[in-house]
């Protein structure tokens, strides 16, 4: 009871300053309280209930002080609760001989380190500024007039009215009656002790011990509100940290893709074959069908979650986020840029190899038809020239063998061009980087060598055939024109067969027409190619007529030419054949042709569809971003019906996509029809996307500065008139001019430093433009308030007693489990006057929160 007293007498000590006289008056009663049984029976239960409520943490309570608290065994563990240090325990085989000793020393300690009753320890204060607390959280509630800490409280309903202040989701106040006192009263410490862990210290029909009860429950709330201040810090912490890390997950793993990808764009190495540059194709397609869209979309989402990120920092009162080198959003952009750099024109290399190999393949193939033919022409010739058998010939022979000398000049010369343009192909194949040059360039120059060692023999032996002529005179005029004509037309034939084996490639049904026609007229020239024909049949028919007349013992064969009769008659058949052939090969190209017309026409139909639409829509939502008024959520709502449209319009933009394949399948590389290419739609689709998803994100982060900031809709209605009726040019930015008049507007007195001062908050990077959303970031930060760090340092204090550390145990006690341990990770150790071991720094741990330490 000495202690109870010398608590009791503290508390009196802090009333003496009272001035007021009906306070005089209580403090008198108060007084007299001192010597009254029934008093200090109720301070008794009071101190027990108090005991009680701590010791409940640490798994016991008492019943009796003085028995209970005898031993000192049960006081040291509630000194041990109270202050959060672990007391030295006494040696239970001496506990009976140290009784005394024990709750002596307890109640020393009590004295040494100044640990008190909770409502002793607020005694400090004034007794004035409790009941002024009381006033001003009861203030709003009806039939509660707190006036002193006895009769005010009797009806229980400022009991309640505190409670429902602090928690108005324990006490429904609106149901209480004022006619219920003794209701109230109970209500009110069954609620505080089962939701609060505040000990009954009333007797519902008794007046004592008020002013320690509403002490109490003064400190509980006020640690519970400080409790919830921290908590909301540091959820706002965990989600930023959480956001930070996504950001640089995503960022990595854009990052190292477009690093793979880059040097696979940059590749201009081509193959040799048709078949690996068409796969190469392919693998292109795929990548921009099914590889990059993917990736564009995530590029989109990772500048709306960085816009978001910082929108939240700036909100919360957080330094802004900067991510790791080389991953900052400029750095995914510029990334980005190199790879749309590496890919453009990679579509049209190969497009050109294809058709560099096309044309190589056809070329590769013309040059072995010609050689082919030449090689069978020439074949034996040089053996012939280099025949000696005039000299035994007779002058029919040699006029003979001068004749046919002749008609193979007249050959060789025939055959001129043919060589020319073999050379010629070779040439082109080797400057078109043929894979197979050398093999090409061997059999040219054998060809070329033959040629001129044919050229050379062929002058040497009509030398030697001119001076056997003096002495030869008979020749046989009919086998000579027989030659004459026969070699030509032989020749023709031969150009005749070529011409109708050659291959074509055409890219318009204008192209393949002309071959037509000139095939056509190539038909029209076959029945005087047949009187020809005939013709010089019939000079063979001539002589083998004269011979059988004049029954000449001499062959009927030709000495003059090497082109027979059966010869003509083959080679004309083959000619014949391959007419109609030629004309089915032609018409086939024209239906092929038509059908890539059909092609053409059908891809430019949906293109002039398509990309007018898309210019439209980007239209309409860079004027709604502009023009859209009313509520957020109603604009919100606009844009996604907006953004719905546009998704649901994809379908058509695949259908296109499958067209523009079935095009490059055709090799059907140009189009008359449209100035609309698949690049275009492409480039116009994905910007439309991102345009979309970047508005609705503005939209979203002017809801989320809204909310955060307690921004009505009326003000945001403000902001978004005085900005549309300042955007002089419409199209979402005020330059400085602009600005300073819109703040004037506003009732902002400038002066120049002053407007310097906030063109750095709304323009930092010196645009000479502001935002909307630079605009609404500063008219929110003028209009709002925000978490502080010293806000956050004092709701600390309030949890550790006014000390200037905390303990890990006190942080489990006041905060939930997982936002606990987040700050016990995260505290640096305290270092400064008084510390203990285990003591938190949560100084320095709050201004870290908000970027204002090196932590």
């Amino acid at each position: 009871m000495n202690t109870m007293n010398q608590i009791d007498t503290n508390m009196q000590y802090t009333y003496n300053y009272e001035e007021d006289e009906y306070m005089t008056q209580e403090e008198e009663w108060d007084r007299d309280l001192l010597l009254d049984p029934a008093w200090e029976k109720q301070q008794r239960k009071t101190f027990t209930a108090w005991c009680n409520s701590h010791l409940r943490k640490a798994g016991t309570q008492i019943e009796n002080i003085e028995e209970d608290f005898r031993n000192g065994l049960k006081l040291m563990l509630l000194l041990e609760v109270i202050s959060g240090e672990r007391l030295p325990k006494p040696d239970r085989g001496k506990m009976r001989f140290h009784k005394i000793a024990n709750v002596n020393k307890a109640l020393d300690y009590i004295a040494s380190k100044g640990v008190k009753l909770s409502l002793t320890m607020h005694l400090t204060s004034a007794k004035e500024g409790l009941l002024l607390w009381c006033q001003r959280k009861t203030a709003p509630y009806r039939n509660v007039n707190i006036q002193n800490f006895h009769l005010s409280w009797k009806d229980g309903l400022g009991l309640c009215a505190l409670i429902h202040r602090h928690r108005p989701d324990l006490i429904d106040y609106s149901k209480l009656n004022k006619d219920d006192p003794i209701g109230n009263i109970n209500l009110a410490m069954e609620i505080a002790e089962k939701h609060l862990d505040i000990p009954k210290m009333l007797d519902a029909e008794g007046e004592k011990c008020v002013y320690e009860y509403v002490l109490f429950i003064c400190c509980v709330l006020q640690a519970e509100t400080a409790a919830n201040r921290i908590c909301k810090v540091l959820a706002v912490n965990q989600e930023n940290e959480r956001l930070m890390e996504e950001y640089e997950r995503l960022a990595s793993e854009l990052l190292e893709w477009i690093r793979r990808t880059i040097p696979w764009l940059e590749n201009r190495t081509p193959e040799k074959t048709m078949q690996a540059m068409q796969k190469k194709l392919e693998d292109f397609r795929d990548y921009r069908r099914k590889h990059k869209p993917p990736k564009v979309q995530e590029k989109c989402q990772l500048e709306i979650n960085f816009n978001t990120l910082q929108t939240k920092l700036r909100i919360s009162n957080r330094p802004a986020f900067m991510p790791s080198e080389g991953k900052m959003v400029s750095d995914i952009a510029g990334a980005w840029q190199r790879l749309e750099q590496a890919e453009k024109g990679y579509e049209e290399w190969l497009l050109n190899e294809i058709r560099r190999l096309e044309r190589l393949e056809h070329l590769a193939e013309k040059f072995r038809q010609k050689a082919s033919t030449h090689e069978q022409w020439a074949y034996g010739k040089e053996q012939i020239l280099l025949q000696k058998d005039y000299e035994s010939a007779s002058l029919t022979e040699v006029r003979a063998m001068l004749r046919k000398h002749e008609a193979f000049e007249s050959d060789l010369a025939a055959h001129q061009d043919r060589v020319e343009q073999i050379a010629a192909i070779a040439q082109e194949l080797n400057e078109l980087d043929y894979h197979d040059a050398a093999s090409v360039n061997d059999r040219c120059q054998k060809i070329c060598d033959q040629w001129d060692s044919l050229g050379t023999l062929t002058q040497k032996r009509r030398e030697a055939l001119e001076r056997t002529e003096k002495l030869l005179e008979t020749i046989d005029q009919l086998h000579l024109e027989f030659a004459k004509r026969a070699a030509p037309f032989n020749n023709w034939m031969e150009g005749a067969m070529e011409d109708l084996q050659d291959m074509f490639i055409v890219h318009s049904i204008e192209e393949i027409q002309s071959l037509i026609s000139a095939h056509d007229q190539f038909k029209a020239t076959l029945p005087e190619a047949d009187g020809e024909r005939q013709a010089i049949l019939s000079i063979q028919n001539e002589v083998e007529k004269v011979i059988q007349s004049y029954s000449m013992r001499i062959s009927a064969s030709n000495p003059y030419s090497t082109v027979t009769v059966e010869e003509i008659r083959s080679k004309w058949e083959k000619v014949k054949q391959l007419v109609p052939q030629r004309d089915q090969s032609l018409q086939e190209e024209l239906a092929r042709q038509h059908a890539n017309e059909r092609l053409r026409r059908q891809f430019a139909a949906q293109a002039n569809v398509i990309g007018p639409w898309i210019q439209t829509k980007m239209e309409e939502i860079a004027r709604s971003s502009i023009e859209m008024t009313g509520p957020l959520e109603d604009q919100m709502n606009q844009l996604k019906q907006y953004e719905h449209n546009i998704i649901n319009y994809k379908h058509n933009i695949d259908k296109l996509e499958g067209d523009h394949q079935l095009i490059q399948e055709a090799l059907v590389f140009d189009n008359k029809h449209t100035n609309y290419t698949m690049e275009h739609i492409r480039v116009g689709w994905e910007l439309l996307l991102t345009t979309i998803a970047r508005t609705i994100n503005e939209v979203e982060t002017q809801i989320l500065t809204r909310d955060a900031k307690g921004i009505t809709q009326e003000q945001m209605n403000d902001f978004r008139a005085s900005f549309n009726h300042f955007d002089r040019r419409k199209n979402g930015l005020m330059d400085h001019d602009d600005f300073r008049a819109c703040l004037i507007s506003m009732g902002y007195d400038l002066g120049e430093a002053e407007f310097a001062r906030i063109m750095s908050l709304v323009d930092p990077n010196g645009q000479g433009t502001v935002t909307f959303q630079s605009f609404i970031d500063f008219m929110t930060r003028e209009t709002a308030d925000t978490d502080t760090a010293e806000q956050v340092i004092a709701s600390f204090r309030i949890l550790a007693s006014d000390k200037p550390y905390i303990l890990a145990d006190e942080l489990r006690r006041e905060l939930p489990p997982e936002q606990a341990q987040y700050c016990i990770k995260r505290m640096p150790p305290y270092t400064g006057p008084g510390s203990v071991p285990g003591a938190l720094d949560y100084t320095s741990f709050s201004s870290a929160l908000y970027g204002e330490s090196d932590l």
